[in-house]
């Protein structure tokens, strides 16, 4: 599949420069987009991040790292980079704390706390919740700058973004659709259905789901309650913790009913057993017509099979708006406190930072995971062209852009418990075939309990 090159500007506004023209031959997975010719203004990775002997720590300095580590391809892309790191910078050790876990990143990153063991540097993702236990320090000022934007949290920059937030679509096999006879990508969530009937008449299952790892469950419901709840009020957290919104309302019934017709009627059977690693082969197979998921996912599919023919779009609410993740949010790499207190420490971790977003290392990196840049620098690099189509999503201003429910800060930030035990809720409801409005209920009391109990810590 031809790759094509992708020039981006990480304006606040998202307003992203395309270049469509095909790439050169032979370059594909060097992340070569940055110009390695010598043409380019910008000094090499190494050089640029190592910069001048005042910055770079003079003597051998550890620092330990953790990562989500959920998505292979963003897996593999951090560790290339920490790899490229220290060997351009072989006084500085990075220790790689990260692993494979059947638990939430959150409960992880509560694990290594409770034993002592927490990131010198870390990715943050529930920020509020590490930054008021004094666990995480702001971002220094001089990496600010790196950036286009810095969310801020209680007035504090804590987070070095590590990309914008991206999209979720369908991503679907161009086969199926043919066999299927679908020969557009639906204009309303109704038409999704009716193709997802065409899709089982032909003999494959519409929709492969990653339901083993409790944060793929977050893509479909999400979907919904962007489209019938936070598109509408992106303040309804805020409401519910005030007990003025109910998960009975009529917004989040809708949401959940959607969700438990679709899992009903159109997922694979086995989705409780599939780990999210595994939706790409499923789907490469031809097992199943369709996944859920974001750009991230492309590299891995085009990896699984190259000649693999696939589409991507965003999937339409019933009155044909398209409401996707977008918005920013406070995550990203952050210095622990304690690591803070080494000042050898900090300096490496800086160091490191400064590698990781430096415009030639950096391109490498978006390459990977289909990444959308967070920096003021404009960085190109080597994609597939269905990133084309999430672009043109993020620069349309007639998408609506908002966040999942965990994501969300400030006094719309929910109970951190909350998010796992509510997926896992929705699992069950549609394993037991439950009543949607009691299940809602059993979430109010739910979150009424956690909000009590986490004001009385």
């Amino acid at each position: 599949m031809a790759q094509k090159r992708i020039v981006q500007t990480a304006a606040p506004a998202l307003a992203l420069a395309l270049m469509l023209s095909a790439c050169g031959s032979g370059n594909g997975n060097n992340g070569g987009a940055a110009d390695s010719s010598g043409s380019s203004s910008s000094a090499p990775a190494s050089s640029a991040a190592a910069g001048s002997s005042a910055e770079t720590p003079a003597k051998d300095v550890t620092f330990t790292i953790g990562y989500a580590t959920g998505d292979p391809a963003t897996k593999k892309a951090i560790a290339d980079t920490i790899d490229a790191f220290m060997k351009a910078n072989p006084h500085i050790k990075i220790k790689d704390m990260s692993e494979g876990t059947t638990t939430s990143y959150l409960d992880w990153l509560k694990t290594k706390d409770a034993v002592g063991e927490f990131p010198d540097l870390v990715e943050m993702r529930d920020t509020k919740i590490f930054a008021d236990s004094g666990k995480i320090v702001e971002l220094p000022s001089d990496l600010v700058d790196l950036f286009s934007s810095v969310p801020e949290v209680d007035g504090k920059k804590y987070n070095a973004p590590i990309t914008l937030n991206a999209p979720e679509g369908i991503i679907y096999s161009k086969k199926a659709y043919a066999d299927a006879g679908i020969t557009e990508p639906p204009k309303t969530y109704d038409e999704f259905l009716a193709d997802q009937e065409k899709l089982k008449t032909s003999g494959i299952t519409p929709i492969v789901v990653g339901g083993k790892d409790i944060f793929h469950m977050g893509f479909w419901l999400n979907k919904f309650l962007i489209d019938e709840v936070y598109v509408g009020d992106p303040d309804w957290n805020s409401k519910r913790t005030a007990k003025m919104t109910s998960f009975t309302d009529a917004g989040p019934v809708q949401a959940m009913t959607d969700y438990k017709e679709l899992f009903s009627k159109y997922v694979d059977k086995g989705w409780l057993s599939t780990a999210d690693n595994q939706t790409a082969s499923i789907l490469v197979s031809g097992k199943a017509a369709q996944l859920f998921s974001g750009p991230w996912m492309f590299t891995q599919i085009h990896d699984a099979d190259p000649s693999f023919d696939f589409g991507f779009y965003a999937l339409p609410d019933r009155q044909g708006n398209v409401n996707v993740v977008g918005l920013p949010s406070p995550a990203g790499w952050s210095l622990s406190a304690e690591a803070a207190k080494d000042a050898d420490k900090v300096e490496a971790m800086k160091t490191f930072i400064r590698f990781f977003f430096a415009k030639e290392q950096y391109s490498k990196y978006l390459q990977t995971v289909n990444g959308i840049p967070s920096t003021k620098e404009e960085v190109q690099y080597e994609s597939l062209p269905q990133m084309q189509d999430v672009l043109k999503l993020m620069s349309d201003p007639n998408v609506k852009k908002s966040l999942p429910i965990n994501n969300w800060w400030g006094e719309n930030q929910i109970p951190p418990q909350f998010r796992d035990w509510y997926y896992k809720l929705m699992q069950e409801l549609v394993l037991k075939n439950g009543d949607v409005k009691e299940y809602m209920k059993r979430a109010d009391a739910e979150y009424d309990a956690e909000v009590k109990a986490n004001a009385q810590q």
